[in-house]
């Protein structure tokens, strides 16, 4: 038998007699390859054998965890149930009535004479079209955005990642809210930024923290979601966005704003840009209003960050495809991010209403109008726990430790992403996990 198999059958051994018990997360794969004094391969096709029997679930970057209610050792199925995936951990809303009047504006692109223009590169300024229909599209009450101030990238992602990249040197350091947006963090990561974790309330990010990490070492930028915050749907009251506007013109410290959820908020406060718009860089997309198929990440910059960013975004290889660009000129100067806006506003509250009615007497925080809920578990369970209970029923759902930032302690508690299910199998997977949830750690089992 292959060395591998032996060590697997240990680990499934220690699963079967309790000493690793449901929820458990076994080390990153290269931490366990050290300690085993084996190679990482080896330590690889280990956790894939374990996952092959059924005994941990787990994906990348996510961690590894062993299963509630875990078969016992030699059972074969990965997903016992044989019920399909159903993904609540990533929002991918359905274009629905949308796709007719998308494709039309894109058949205009195709004519010979327009394509040829779409197909040339755009650079991180784009067209003077499109930075006049991202203006317009950004526009809310007295704040109107100047359109030489637009700059895009290939996706939101790629415009924060051009923004932080900017704004922080390697070996600098980015506040965060405690719980923030999960690939924030590995943005911060991959370019050397040490994402510092900011406290907040129910109103969002209190200004006093952000004061207090910067005296006790210099930050070089703050990263926050004012409207809808990811994952808590917090939106920042008035008050609180002047306050906090009034202590970055204090510290001299620039944000990144993130917008890319604010759309679904109709009657939000203006955005952070508008009270301090010569520190805040104002990043938004459009992958949450029409799909992640062909997207365009944009932001308004302040005159004096538009040089770096531009360069930024240059140097990471993350401009805007000149024919994405020109598909989303045009979608929005047709008025069909605005249909878009007011589809997905109408479609989130519909699942919401079927959230709220599925986890009646759970501890719940969620917009009426957004694509979140955030979930605190019974006592009895703990996130990763639940988690890989669902997992082994089919339902993906997210951990709050994929939330927090820096050595913020994550509390036990879920995301769940409303908008890729259909409605009938949301309301049914939401059921499943109102079950689990109910139930004891221990009493769950496969079926």
């Amino acid at each position: 038998m292959d060395d591998y198999r032996l060590i697997a059958d240990a680990l499934a051994a220690d699963i079967a007699a309790g000493r690793l018990r449901p929820g458990d997360r076994l080390p990153p794969q290269r931490a366990f390859a050290r300690r085993r004094g084996i190679a990482a391969s080896t330590a690889a096709r280990v956790y894939r054998e374990l996952a092959r029997r059924g005994l941990v679930t787990g994906e990348v970057g996510r961690g590894t965890y062993v299963r509630a209610g875990a078969p016992p050792a030699g059972a074969a199925l990965v997903e016992p149930t044989g019920r399909a995936r159903v993904d609540l951990e990533l929002n991918y809303p359905a274009l629905d009535g949308l796709a007719g009047p998308l494709a039309e504006q894109l058949a205009a692109l195709l004519r010979p004479d327009v394509l040829a223009g779409a197909l040339r590169p755009a650079g991180p300024a784009g067209t003077s079209e499109a930075r006049a229909a991202v203006a317009g599209l950004q526009a809310r009450g007295a704040f109107a955005p100047d359109p030489a101030r637009v700059l895009f990238a290939g996706n939101g992602r790629q415009m924060i990642a051009g923004a932080i990249a900017a704004l922080v040197p390697a070996g600098g350091r980015l506040g965060v809210e405690a719980l923030t947006y999960p690939m924030v963090k590995a943005i911060a990561a991959r370019l050397g930024v040490a994402a510092v974790p900011l406290a907040g309330d129910e109103a969002g990010l209190l200004p006093g923290a952000l004061a207090a990490a910067h005296r006790a070492a210099p930050l070089s930028a703050v990263y926050l979601q004012p409207t809808l915050h990811n994952p808590l749907s917090v939106t920042m009251p008035e008050g609180r966005r002047a306050e906090l506007a009034a202590v970055l013109r204090e510290l001299a410290l620039p944000a990144v704003e993130d917008r890319v959820w604010a759309f679904l908020h109709q009657g939000a406060e203006p955005p952070l840009a508008a009270l301090a718009p010569e520190l805040t860089i104002l990043v938004d997309s459009l992958s949450k209003r029409f799909g992640p198929g062909l997207t365009a990440g944009f932001a308004v910059v302040p005159p004096a960050m538009a040089a770096p960013v531009a360069a930024a975004v240059r140097a990471g290889g993350w401009t805007a495809p000149g024919f994405a660009l020109a598909a989303a000129t045009r979608w929005i100067t047709a008025g069909l991010a605005a249909a878009a806006e007011e589809a997905r506003r109408t479609d989130a509250a519909a699942r919401q209403r079927v959230a709220a009615d599925r986890l009646a007497g759970f501890t719940t925080r969620a917009h009426p109008g957004g694509y979140y809920t955030w979930w605190e578990l019974p006592g009895r369970w703990r996130a990763e726990t639940f988690v890989a209970a669902a997992a082994q029923h089919g339902v993906a759902v997210t951990p709050a430790a994929a939330f927090a930032a820096g050595t913020a302690a994550a509390p036990p508690a879920v995301r769940l992403a409303l908008a890729s299910p259909p409605p009938a199998e949301l309301a049914a997977a939401l059921d499943l996990l109102a079950a689990l949830a109910r139930a004891a750690p221990e009493d769950v089992a496969d079926g």
